[in-house]
């Protein structure tokens, strides 16, 4: 025996290994976490994402992060002579040679340094039958050559930051976080004879593992029964994810993170991430009987176009909420009501008519209903929009046509509007387009900024580009003033809601079709605010409205964002003025009211059926209905609608049609049509131009 250890002390005493050795801090520099990490706008560690697939590894930890329980358990199984030996133990690469000749079972040697020569260069890396004989005396050779240049600690700190323990992990933090849900440096004793275990050999079965760990307990006389051990050992190995907390921005993660050990940074703000996915989950969890079970929030800077809030689903599926097209419902209604007192045809004191209203259709009929399913009767503009009543909003979209509000629609970055504008019709005013709720709420932030569109992104420096302007200040402002009017919204909402804030705020609910989508939309001077709460699977929710639905979280936000940040109405843009209105009857309260300079009118009267002057109602100027080739061509109809029209009469491209009254139907013809109101006299008092598409054919009786 003592002839073998002076062979084996000659052969060490060669001249040491003469290629160069790799430095810790160009090890260090050299290593690659298998995660990227998002940054907030601070630079603080928002998220973190695996992007290397081949194997899992989290950033380095330095040796002081790292539990001396696991330090000296690791020493205890793989190397106990570390502090003494020059890189190879000698003594134990004797008695390894020794037993290796008389025993069936091999031993190994190889201490903490040549493991880590090993880890450093792929020559030595052992395959499937084992090291060769010149594999070994190269590792050899190779951890003499790292103990003259690194310290102990720095060969004991690269070596736990590449060492392998089970399957892909690699690395006390992958495998620590992986096997145990804890950080290095909160491992007890009983995770540290169980890492420990697992180096030797990683993907042992578990009862391996445990004869092993309770082997190294018994060794450094650990007060722990083995058959504790056994269960901690099933409990770790049985974990298949990393146990952190909950990821406050996964969908972000997705999108931004590519490159393992990346840092990326984003425009998020991350206490106000946290803080809005928390309240969604909760909200989340107070709707579960309402069959209510994801959601999503986005929150944007106005002037900068910035995200400062992305929880793309706080509900468990891994669908992104704020990318993903669900139905408007609602909240489209304030771009029509812009759009039309933009162009002069209404004011925010216009009367309304929400009475029941009967519209044609290439499809047929189409009869739209209140949430409530009452009816309102004469009200003004700023009332229904406020209060989001349906009709007037049809009505409206009839006098702005529907390829106005389309475009206008697009104008605002609604790009999901991928069909024609027939293809929605009339109901588009209500919301039957799909929007994703990112556009939606950067079409709102157009509304808080006075009419002008720019990009938001979640990448510092990329926000706010092809600015340009999408609405007229004026109409802007006058919308905003009625999104933020509490009296206004009261006749539908009441005056106590989760809409009015504390400080100036715009807001405007919205619920789809069946109640499958439930949005909350609206800004202050400072942020934008948009909130979806649903079902990605499609099922409808019940008994759930903007205002218990969505609203509680956009009102929470709103709040946490203005606990030190004032919210004051914008001031009023040239070109818009304010003057006392009065109706004639009495259907609402006189009240200051915004104009547009020019669309002012002290008096607002409410003119009888015989007194209203002639005008065609529908179809409206340059309208585009389209033959539907799946409906029998004898039922296909459209009905002209007239008001003020008595004594007048009906006439199409030049052809009499017989007394205009307030309906009269008409088989459709493809090509241009001018429809025309004529007195007795044969003078025209309306007209309007319009289009038929579709086969001829198909319109033939």
């Amino acid at each position: 025996m003592k002839g073998k250890v002076l062979l084996i002390g000659c052969l060490l005493a060669s001249p040491v290994f003469a290629e160069a050795v790799l430095t810790p801090a160009q090890v260090q520099a050299a290593y690659r976490s298998s995660e990227a990490q998002l940054l907030d706008r601070s630079g603080a560690p928002l998220q973190s994402l695996r992007v290397d697939m081949k194997v899992r590894r989290l950033p380095w930890v330095p040796l002081a992060d790292i539990s001396p329980a696991v330090q000296q358990a690791v020493l205890l199984a793989e190397d106990q002579r570390f502090m003494q030996h020059g890189g190879v133990d000698v003594s134990a690469l004797a008695t390894a040679a020794w037993d290796n000749l008389f025993s069936k079972k091999p031993r190994g040697a190889s201490t903490i340094t040549m493991q880590l020569a090993g880890q450093l260069d792929a020559d030595l890396q052992a395959s499937s039958g084992g090291r060769s004989l010149r594999q070994k005396w190269d590792q050899m050779r190779a951890a003499q050559a790292i103990e003259d240049s690194w310290s102990k600690a720095q060969i004991f700190e690269a070596y736990l930051n590449l060492v392998s323990f089970r399957g892909e992990l690699q690395g006390i933090a992958s495998a620590s976080y992986s096997l145990f849900g804890k950080a290095p440096s909160g491992l007890n004793q009983t995770d540290a004879i169980i890492l420990a275990s697992l180096v030797r050999a990683p993907n042992a079965p578990p009862a391996t593992v445990t004869r092993r760990a309770c082997a190294l307990a018994k060794e450094w006389r650990m007060d722990s029964s083995c058959q504790l051990i056994g269960q901690r050992v099933q409990t770790a190995l049985q974990r298949n994810a990393l146990a952190a907390e909950l990821a406050p921005a996964p969908q972000v993660a997705q999108q931004l993170l590519k490159q393992p050990g990346a840092q990326v940074a984003s425009t998020l703000d991350g206490p106000l991430q946290r803080f809005a996915q928390e309240n969604l989950r909760q909200q989340l969890a107070s709707l579960r009987e309402r069959n209510v079970n994801d959601g999503a929030i986005i929150v944007l800077d106005n002037r900068s176009g910035e995200i400062l809030a992305y929880v793309g689903n706080a509900g468990g599926s891994h669908v992104d909420g704020v990318a993903a097209l669900r139905q408007a419902g609602s909240t489209l209604k304030p771009f029509l009501y812009e759009l039309a007192i933009e162009r002069r045809l209404m004011t925010a004191a216009s009367v309304m008519d929400d009475s029941p209203l009967d519209v044609a259709t290439a499809s047929g009929m189409y009869a739209p209903q209140n949430y409530d399913r009452n009816f309102k009767g004469y009200v003004s503009a700023r009332t229904s929009l406020a209060s989001s009543l349906n009709i007037p909003a049809v009505r409206t979209v009839l006098l702005t046509g529907q390829d106005g509000f389309y475009n206008r629609l697009k104008e605002v970055g609604l790009s999901s509007l991928t069909e024609p504008a027939e293809y929605y019709g009339p109901s588009l005013a209500l919301g039957s387009s799909e929007v994703t709720l990112l556009e939606l709420a950067n079409a709102y932030r157009a509304l808080a900024n006075g009419g002008l569109y720019s990009t938001a992104s979640l990448q510092p420096g990329q926000a706010g580009k092809d600015k340009r302007r999408v609405m007229e200040p004026g109409a802007a402002f006058i919308v905003g003033d009625i999104l933020a009017d509490r009296a206004a919204r009261s006749m539908t909402f009441g005056l106590r809601n989760e809409l009015g804030t504390n400080f100036w705020s715009a807001v405007k609910t919205g619920t789809s079709k069946d109640m499958r989508d439930n949005w909350c939309m609206g800004y202050s001077a400072r942020y934008t605010v948009g909130v979806w709460v649903g079902n990605f699977d499609g099922k409808p929710m019940w008994d759930v409205s903007g205002v218990t639905g969505a609203a509680p979280v956009w009102r929470d936000v709103m709040d946490y964002l203005h606990k030190n940040v004032p919210s004051h109405a914008p001031k009023a843009p040239p070109g818009v003025l304010q003057q006392m209105v009065a109706y004639q009857p009495a259907l609402e309260a006189p009240r200051r009211e915004w104009f547009i300079a020019g669309t002012e009118s002290p008096v607002i009267a409410v003119l009888g059926d015989t007194v209203k002057p002639p005008a065609i109602v529908y179809p409206a100027e340059d309208s585009i209905l389209a033959i539907d080739p799946d409906i029998p061509p004898a039922l296909q109809r459209v009905f002209f609608q007239a008001q003020g029209s008595h004594a007048l009469r009906w006439v199409l491209d030049g052809k009499d049609l017989g007394a205009a009254l307030d309906s009269i139907s008409w088989h459709p013809v493809p090509g241009k049509h001018l429809l025309a109101l004529v007195d007795d006299a044969g003078k025209t008092v309306a007209q309007v131009a319009f289009q038929v598409r579709g086969n001829a054919l198909a319109s033939l009786n």
